[in-house]
């Protein structure tokens, strides 16, 4: 078939014809096309297939654009590599003109010498003139370059050989010189450290480490355990942490009342503790939250936490894309978080102060015990043992002052209501104590001693027997003791002038500010407070207790 390019711009006429061809090729009535290599072109194979590129349109038919190019695949050897210290020939007796200045090689030149740098070079002394490198040329292709192990030399792994042959060797020596310096004459003893030794050299593999790495790794295989429904070789070895124990109950299982945690089969998993009577650190299985937030699982949920506010804030965070910026970010986070929290606290430390109270107390404070050895009995007195210090004040305590044997207020007395000293009885703060004589003299001149020695004195007739009130006498008593009139509230006969007079006082009085003086030098003498005065008081006085003192109507 040929190509539309090949054919150029077509006639109708053409077409025609190269339709007719076409279909002819396909009935099997006209011979196939062929292509450059002389192979028959399939006649059936669609156009989109069996057209080339542009540039790749040689202008016959072909398909050779649909196969893959031959190419010099020689430089893909894996083993091709450079040829390291390879020399070539024996060393020039005579420098050369354009070698090295310092060894003598023509190969490189000075800027390019690996050499050390000699005092004088070879092109000056013309010795030891180093052989020329073999210059290779190594066209490495595409999987030749992207192989890690290209140019590796297996003989070099004998290196790690040796080293665990001789770290063997020293520690062999070294369990020989600790036999030879005991001291022990028990010869049974230094044959069971040989033996053991002898053991282990005798287990050790070089191939899977030394017999320490064993001794250490005991623990992780089983070598004379029978499992269940299992026959095991003694030699052979089992390692028990990779079996699954085919015993272990299921979650469901632990707990079988139906109020327990919920398991889900779907998912097969049960969130919540299901004996909750046990600790979750003591418990077979304490549920997967406990799991959940245990280890590191809280600091991933924190970091996502963080990567989804500072998406919303606008920043460019994922963490399953970038993990290492976003964990990056979330370090620089916190300690700007870390660092705005000190300097909050300082700043309001310095300005209210205070820091005293953050320093945490010791911890023997806190827990209050101690290794003395206290006996109390049931009335809560100490029967064994040093009694605890009573807690002192910030204040002076049984300080006595002025001959006293007892502080300020260690009496009261209840017929005047005051507080004194129990030394002395006295009631004046300060004084100086006169002890029992003035105990005596207290009691002699108080008011119940001295209506006691009246009473003796003269006998007055004994009271006449109470009458009993009737209810109208005590309702009359009750108006006269609770009555407006007795308060001073009630309807008066008040003098008028007197009565502005009082007003005026007490405007000019309050005008003064003189709040002590309420009734200037009056008070001072044996003056009464008439009844118009103290309604002038009453009428000028501020009602700070009434709520709607301050109220003003906005509205007339």
């Amino acid at each position: 078939m040929a190509s539309a390019s090949a054919t150029g711009k077509l006639s109708r006429e053409e077409f025609r014809r190269q339709k007719d061809l076409d279909a002819a090729r396909k009935a099997g009535t006209a011979p196939a096309a062929l292509d450059e290599e002389g192979k028959p072109i399939n006649p059936h194979i669609p156009q989109y297939i069996a057209q080339a590129p542009w540039y790749l349109d040689t202008g016959a038919p072909s398909l050779s654009h649909q196969r893959i190019p031959e190419y010099d695949r020689s430089a893909d050897k894996l083993d091709n590599w450079y040829d390291r210290g390879a020399k070539a020939g024996p060393a020039a007796k005579k420098y050369r003109k354009g070698a090295c200045e310092n060894c003598g090689a023509v190969t490189h030149k000075r800027a390019d010498c690996l050499e050390r740098p000699r005092k004088k070079g070879a092109k000056f002394t013309n010795r030891d003139i180093a052989p020329d490198e073999v210059i290779q040329d190594v066209a490495s292709g595409y999987d030749a370059k992207r192989d890690r192990w290209n140019g590796y030399d297996p003989a070099e792994h004998k290196r790690v050989y040796d080293e665990y042959a001789a770290v063997e060797a020293a520690r062999q020596k070294l369990r020989e010189e600790e036999i030879d310096k005991r001291t022990t004459t028990d010869l049974a003893a230094v044959r069971k450290v040989a033996k053991a030794g002898k053991e282990k050299s005798e287990g050790r593999d070089d191939d899977f480490g030394s017999s320490e790495d064993e001794d250490e790794d005991q623990d992780k295989y089983a070598e004379s355990a029978d499992a269940v429904g299992q026959k095991l070789d003694t030699k052979t070895r089992i390692t028990v942490r990779n079996l699954r124990i085919r015993e272990d109950t299921a979650k469901y299982l632990i707990n079988l009342d139906p109020s327990s945690a919920y398991y889900d089969p779907k998912t097969r998993s049960m969130r919540d503790n299901p004996l909750k009577n046990v600790p979750a650190e003591e418990a077979m299985f304490a549920g997967d939250n406990f799991l959940r937030y245990s280890g590191e699982a809280p600091e991933v949920q924190k970091l996502q936490l963080f990567a989804w506010n500072a998406s919303q804030r606008g920043n460019d965070v994922h963490i399953n894309a970038l993990p290492t910026q976003g964990q990056l970010l979330h370090k620089e986070y916190v300690k700007k978080k870390e660092e705005l929290k000190d300097t909050t606290k300082v700043s309001i430390l310095a300005k209210y102060g205070g820091e005293e109270y953050l320093e945490k107390a010791p911890k023997e404070l806190l827990q209050g015990q101690t290794e003395e050895y206290v006996e109390y009995s049931r009335t809560g007195q100490v029967i064994k043992g040093k009694e605890r210090a009573k807690v002192k004040s910030k204040y002076p305590e049984d300080v006595f002052l002025n001959n006293h044997t007892a502080v300020w207020g260690s009496w009261y007395d209840l017929t005047t209501g005051q507080w004194g000293y129990a030394c002395c009885h006295s009631s004046v703060h300060m004084s100086y104590c006169t002890g029992e004589a003035g105990i005596k003299a207290s009691e002699e001149s108080s008011a119940k001693h001295l209506l006691q020695s009246s009473a003796s004195s003269s006998m007055p007739p004994p009271p006449p027997p109470p009458v009993a009130d009737t209810v109208d006498d005590r309702k009359k008593k009750a108006e006269e003791l609770f009555s407006k009139r007795r308060l001073g509230e009630g309807d008066l006969s008040l003098d008028k002038d007197k009565l502005s007079q009082a007003i005026n006082e007490e405007r000019k009085r309050k005008a003064r500010g003189d709040d002590d003086d309420r009734f200037g030098k009056k008070q001072k003498s044996s003056y009464e407070v008439s009844e118009e005065e103290l309604e002038a008081y009453r009428m000028n006085r501020r009602m700070t207790e009434d709520p709607m003192a301050n109220y003003v109507d906005t509205e007339l």
